[in-house]
Formats: structure tokens, C-alpha cells, sequence
């Protein structure tokens, strides 16, 4: 970064981190906040 705008390094954004175990994870932690969602709304499939 010649810039100097962002860091080099750091915290990883979701969805774009390199590697299966970060997907797995974000993947999990979504289905975590849709099904609180869909249970704070009474939303039946």
C-alpha cells in the first residue's frame, strides 16, 4: 500500500479471506443470524 489509506495488514474482511475454514466459519455465523432472525419475526416456510 503505497498510499498509506489502509493497513497491509490486518483483520481479514469476511467472504473475501483465503481459505476453506474462514468460509465454513462465515457461513455458520450467517445461518446463526438468520435463523435468530426468522424466529424473532415468526416467519413460517
Amino acid at each position: 500500500m503505497t498510499m498509506g489509506i489502509m493497513p497491509v495488514t490486518g483483520i481479514p474482511l469476511p467472504f473475501f479471506s483465503y481459505g476453506g475454514s474462514a468460509l465454513l466459519t462465515n457461513l455458520a455465523a450467517v445461518g446463526l443470524l438468520e435463523n435468530i432472525y426468522a424466529r424473532r419475526q415468526q416467519i413460517i416456510f
